[in-house]
């Protein structure tokens, strides 16, 4: 006979696991919950994430040491040892990928200059499409840097704090504000007007004005960033929570995808230890899939489950069927999604930007002095 457990609701979510016929609360109210069937494999998610996020960190790094060294060459006059420009830094341009994205779609070509923004967008949509918004979760620095700072400030307040709901909702959707300027800004440019934007000198060296942003920093912009950086410690996932644009985007695009959190009622014992641990505050305990854009595809609800086959990664079939997607084949996935695309961008030539480095030695060192062509339009 399976044995029960008899509960009051008040001892229903605390971080106590019940024992074997434990009986818990007076006669008159009981409610009744299932032993506990420990899980018997072991989650190693969170290592493999962990790793994942450290290769593109350091990816990132070496991208962005890479593009220093180049602007520095382009802004000496080309002293020293040539640099060459490396595509990759594409990777931060999301505006100007969306750009390339309708681009190719409308002509049917893919672009000449800055065509890895194209890739990279390409790798990064596909990824949330397939794996739910795991670029955030998994590939993005940004989001793997905001998540150490919480779990930071976890260490050192003891806790993270979660904004009321009159709150938390109404700053949610800041981000979805900021997507929507940025989608109709491109809606509205033709693929002649995209093209005219890319070769334009601001739109040679956007990327150059990007990184000045951050070389040059004003005062009030840094006190904006620490501001940042310290919500960040006391709120999970503050910038991508609340003001990151293309993570909405993403989390849209993941809405369509095949996988779900999937919570098996029959074997869940209501600890609410999921729902605990989700980054997104996403009330993983109360429900059967999790179908919100913003499900991450982290895994650390699955990881803190301490109940066998309650709670998992499930590809869903069109039948309802569910078949168990574990880490390893998550990261596997995206490994080949990403790494897929910028592969064949680099062997079919698609992936650099091919110019005189002429042109690079006279925009970059004015990189500042260069106006936004709609800018410049309407000034005259």
């Amino acid at each position: 006979m399976t044995a029960i457990i008899l509960q009051t609701p008040s001892s229903r979510r605390d971080d106590t696991l019940p024992g074997e016929n434990e009986v818990v609360g007076s006669e008159n109210d009981r409610r009744i919950r299932k032993k506990l069937v420990r899980r018997s494999d072991r989650d190693n998610s969170q290592q493999i994430r962990l790793g994942v996020q450290a290769l593109f960190l350091i990816l990132n790094l070496w991208i962005g040491l890479q593009f220093y060294l180049f602007v520095r060459w382009a802004e000496s006059g080309g002293l020293g040892p040539v640099a060459s420009r490396p595509a990759g830094v594409e990777g931060w341009l999301p505006i100007e990928g969306m750009m390339q994205f309708k681009y190719t779609i409308l002509t049917g070509q893919l672009p000449v200059l800055h065509p890895a923004a194209f890739f990279l967008f390409t790798a990064f949509a596909l990824s949330s499409l397939l794996f739910r918004k795991a670029f955030c979760s998994w590939l993005c620095p940004v989001g793997s840097v905001s998540e150490y700072l919480w779990k930071l400030g976890r260490v050192i307040f003891g806790r993270n704090f979660t904004l009321p709901k009159w709150l938390d909702y109404p700053l949610r959707g800041l981000k979805y504000l900021l997507l929507s300027f940025f989608v109709y800004a491109v809606a509205m440019m033709s693929a002649t007007a995209i093209g005219d934007f890319v070769a334009s000198p601001y739109g040679l060296v956007v990327d150059v004005r990007m990184l000045n942003f951050f070389r040059f920093i004003g005062t009030t912009t840094l006190i904006v960033l620490a501001g940042f950086v310290l919500a960040s410690l006391f709120v999970r996932n503050f910038w991508c929570r609340y003001l990151c644009p293309y993570g909405a985007l993403m989390g849209l695009i993941s809405m369509a995808s095949p996988l779900r959190i999937s919570r098996k009622e029959s074997a869940c014992i209501d600890c609410a230890k999921c729902a605990k641990a989700c980054p997104s505050v996403l009330p993983v305990d109360k429900l059967i899939q999790i179908r919100s854009a913003e499900c991450t595809g982290c895994l650390e609800c699955v990881a803190v489950c301490p109940a066998q086959d309650a709670l998992s990664l499930n590809l869903i079939g069109s039948t309802g069927s569910r078949r168990r997607v574990p880490a390893w084949k998550l990261a596997t996935g995206i490994g080949i999604v990403f790494f897929g695309l910028v592969g064949y961008a680099k062997l079919t030539d698609h992936w650099q930007t091919h110019l005189p480095q002429q042109v690079f030695l006279k925009l970059v060192p004015a990189a500042g002095e260069q106006h936004h062509p709609m800018i410049g339009e309407n000034s005259e």
